[in-house]
């Protein structure tokens, strides 16, 4: 069965026109998906018994099911384990700080990518997600907040997969989170992480539009990075500063670069200063994230010394930096813990 999801507004139009409906259904149809939250057609009351059969018949709404769902002993972090129709599995994220609300979401089952100390592509890739499977995992909690009165604040796709090797799915999704009509969030409270797909990073530019974008970079040199990363031969550092040079010039955006730290690889603090001395010209700020641990990763965190050392040196060098807090590595929902799995 089709997902209404996967629809442009546009489409949609056209489809409630062939229909011989009047146009104003399909503000009816899409604002119920987006601002009222649901999630069957029963509850379109709006609409005449006559379309919302039809739409039963052709579309679904949600394109995924709750498996699973693990929550932090605070609550501040739920993980939960969604099934898609074709019994593909992967996992999204719920992070509560302050009065925030975010929402971090997956774009691919797996991923091809393949980093050292991530779980998410140790079981391997195996399909993109689709449009409707994106905004899906979005709506999901979109639909819980709006029960206790609650709404997203914001939304980063950080979570299983590489979004620029889903590029169309991913900048559809996110414009759909953008739209007025649509989730309505604001584009800078809308982030997208890859680890560095260069041709995608100026593609991306090219939308000029103000979403945020980090970038994972891991390592000071191309030899770390290697290391740690199968794909970075294709992409070598000085090119994806190159992009994100390009990046900054067309949206005047700061560019985040995560970095996670593992001892005795990419932790000292010579490694820290060759990282300032690539960054420091740049309008850029940077996530230090300790390792978040793995089953199948050997690498330890380094310690809080040595974090605070490698922080002390870029900020030295007048580079904006935080250490970033994994609230949710208890229950694996981390960086690099997401793996799709019971």
């Amino acid at each position: 069965m089709k997902n209404i999801l996967d629809l442009e507004y546009s489409t949609l139009e056209e489809r409630i026109h062939q229909l011989s409906e009047p146009s104003f259904r399909a503000n009816q149809i899409w604002e119920g998906l987006y601002k009222q939250n649901y999630f069957c057609w029963n509850d379109f009351s709006n609409l005449p018994v006559s379309l919302r059969s039809y739409l039963a018949k052709e579309y679904n709404i949600l394109s995924l099911d709750l498996i699973k769902e693990s929550k932090t002993i605070d609550k501040r972090t739920t993980k939960v384990l969604f099934r898609l129709n074709d019994g593909n599995q992967i996992e999204s994220v719920h992070l509560i700080n302050n009065n925030r609300n975010t929402i971090c979401i997956s774009t691919q089952v797996g991923c091809p990518v393949g980093c050292a100390f991530c779980s998410t592509g140790k079981n391997g890739f195996f399909r993109n997600l689709k449009i409707s499977e994106i905004i899906s995992q979005v709506l999901f909690f979109s639909h819980r907040l709006h029960a206790i009165g609650q709404n997203i604040t914001n939304i980063v796709l950080m979570g299983m997969g590489e979004p620029f090797l889903n590029y169309n799915a991913t900048l559809q999704s996110i414009k759909r989170f953008n739209n007025s009509k649509g989730i309505d969030i604001g584009a800078r409270r809308i982030t997208i992480s890859t680890i560095g797909i260069v041709e995608k990073i100026i593609e991306f530019a090219d939308e000029q539009r103000q979403f945020n974008l980090a970038i994972s970079l891991h390592a000071p040199n191309d030899k770390i990075r290697e290391e740690l990363i199968p794909i970075a031969h294709k992409y070598p550092i000085k090119e994806i500063l190159r992009s994100a040079d390009y990046y900054i010039s067309k949206t005047s955006r700061r560019i985040t670069y995560e970095y996670v730290l593992i001892d005795k690889i990419n932790s000292t603090r010579r490694h820290a200063q060759t990282l300032a001395e690539l960054i420091r010209k740049q309008n850029c700020h940077v996530n230090l994230i300790a390792l978040n641990p793995n089953s199948h990763f050997k690498g330890e965190p380094p310690s809080v010394k040595k974090i605070s050392d490698f922080e002390n040196i870029l900020l030295n060098n007048g580079i904006s930096t935080t250490i970033r807090n994994s609230q949710g590595s208890k229950i694996k929902a981390g960086c690099g813990q997401l793996a799709g799995i019971k």
